[in-house]
């Protein structure tokens, strides 16, 4: 049995063909192919094997607390500088 996706053209689940597994940026597995009643390229997240990629993230830099912009009141402050 084919794998069915969403097909944005139908608008309807249709049957993948020529479907083939990809690795995304982000290291998550998804299945790629064409409808089989248009020929649209679909593409299901999740798809694929089982396989599990573990993807090593850098922790982020601890960045350090801005100062908030000091909001005057141009009435207030007219006369000074």
């Amino acid at each position: 049995m084919a794998t069915q996706a969403y097909c944005v053209k139908c608008k309807t689940k249709r049957d993948m063909n020529n479907e083939e597994e990809v690795t995304m940026k982000n290291g998550r597995n998804a299945l790629s192919g064409k409808c089989s009643v248009c020929g649209t390229k679909m593409f299901k997240i999740g798809g694929g094997s089982s396989v599990r990629q573990t993807v090593t993230k850098a922790k982020a830099a601890s960045k350090k607390p801005t100062k908030k912009a000091v909001r005057r009141n141009p009435k207030t402050t007219k006369g000074k500088k």
